[in-house]
């Protein structure tokens, strides 16, 4: 480690030290991307409506909103030294569950619960919330560790790898199903039952969450409670007083909320894509809604595929934004977004596989643009003084945003026929007035 200081105080870190606070994001983002691209397909596998399938998706953001802010809270006044510090404990306790529940998730239909019975629906339904609350559990200490030891100089290239490693995880997950298919796994089952194609990928998913992460546990050492105020220009009372949400919240800077304004139509267009995109491709692409056909279950495997394309397309754009210069931040933020509403509008008119992949490429591309932008700029205009806190509760502006969209498809899924591929069209126009709400943005930064 170089000591030389910058402006924020903060120390220069190795690079080989910047993945190694980074690298458990790979295991962690492979499970998340496993629940978002399979979640619609086991469900209605199971035997669920797809006009019912907004309840299922609320949970996962629900879980989000509510623990992220508590493990920020508690772990701004954590420091527990044997177990690696401040936030990796509860990187550790969110693995561990995490893990547990990656394997009962897939074998829903598998305990005798029967075929769209309620008992299967809610097993379901409860796993995916605790996957989704352990995941966030996991998730969010990563976020928090690059705020408390990367400095200001560094942060955009921490977060640069960050998501590099988030999309290789979302890479991975997404075609599991598909290459496990094409070496001869089974990919259709009995009525009621997730393919065996679906439930080894999520094992092979909770064996790499536990080795990544591993990486970060034993490899980073966090500052203590003195050298974190000392590098931030705080004192040591300063994460151990006060911290009340309420009050956090009205002392945000400005940063805080604009960017949260663009999060909220970003982050609704793509819940409608994790919630239908199976259900859309086999309806527009394969001509069924038959959830137990082998003919959807191919369109599950593509849409896997699908999502691993969206997810390269992300990595191969965060390099292109990464070049981008500081004063045209938002024209790459607005950018960004505007090919991804072009992405979501196409798949509504498209009905061929290939074709598609068009589209996911483009929506890769807002992707990148939306775990690029919206970290950099909000911790940049935060201080140390409760950095978990805050970043937990900026993550309100991803789980608030779902749950309006899950909430709004009881109405708008039978307001616009009953069809998956409509629900397509009107996430693009919201991405679209995402990218239009990036100019009131403006950036600032904490010395």
């Amino acid at each position: 480690m170089d000591n030389k200081s910058t402006t924020s105080g903060l120390p220069m870190l190795s690079r080989s030290m910047i993945w190694m606070i980074n690298f458990g994001f790979l295991g962690v983002q492979t499970a998340f991307t496993l629940q978002s691209s399979q979640m619609s397909r086991i469900f209605q596998t199971l035997g669920a409506d797809p006009n019912n399938l907004g309840w299922f998706f609320i949970l996962p953001p629900l879980a989000g909103i509510i623990v992220q802010p508590i493990v920020g809270y508690y772990s701004d006044r954590t420091w527990a030294p044997k177990l690696g510090g401040r936030r990796l404990p509860y990187l550790i306790l969110g693995t561990i569950v995490a893990v547990i529940v990656m394997i009962l998730l897939p074998n829903s239909g598998s305990f005798g619960f029967g075929y769209g019975s309620l008992a299967a629906l809610w097993f379901g339904a409860v796993t995916v919330a605790f996957l989704d609350l352990s995941s966030n559990v996991a998730m969010q200490p990563f976020k928090m560790m690059v705020g408390d030891m990367v400095n200001d100089k560094q942060k955009s290239y921490a977060y640069g790898i960050q998501s590099f490693l988030s999309n290789t995880g979302a890479v991975l997950a997404a075609i599991f199903p598909f290459l496990l298919t094409w070496f001869g796994v089974a990919n259709t089952a009995k009525k009621g039952v997730v393919p065996q194609s679906v439930v080894i990928a999520f094992y092979v998913g909770a064996a790499l969450l536990v080795v990544t992460s591993l990486f970060t546990i034993l490899r980073v050492k966090e500052y203590d409670p003195a050298t974190y105020a000392k590098y931030h220009g705080i004192s040591e009372s300063d994460n151990s007083e006060g911290g009340n949400w309420l009050t956090l919240l009205k002392q945000a800077p400005k940063a805080f909320w604009t960017v949260t304004l663009v999060q909220f139509f970003c982050w609704f267009a793509f819940q409608y894509l994790w919630t239908y995109s199976a259900g859309a491709i086999a309806q527009n692409v394969w001509h069924t809604t038959n959830a137990t056909s082998a003919a959807y279950q191919a369109a599950g495997n593509w849409y896997g595929v699908l999502a691993a394309v969206q997810s390269i397309a992300a990595v191969v754009w965060s390099y292109v934004l990464a070049k981008v210069p500081n004063q045209y931040h938002k024209v790459g933020y607005a950018g960004s977004l505007l090919l991804g509403a072009v992405g979501f509008l196409s798949v509504f008119f498209i009905h061929n596989q290939y074709a598609l992949i068009i589209s996911y490429a483009l929506v890769g591309i807002a992707w990148a643009g939306m775990n690029t932008y919206p970290l950099t700029i909000v911790t940049n205009a935060l201080s140390g003084k409760h950095m978990g806190t805050y970043l937990g509760l900026f993550n309100g502006s991803i789980c608030l945003p779902q749950i309006v969209a899950s909430v709004f498809s009881f109405a708008l899924f039978p307001m616009l026929g009953g069809s998956q591929v409509n629900m397509f069209l009107l996430a693009g126009i919201v991405m679209v007035i995402g990218a239009l709400s990036v100019a009131t943005i403006k950036e600032t930064h904490q010395a």
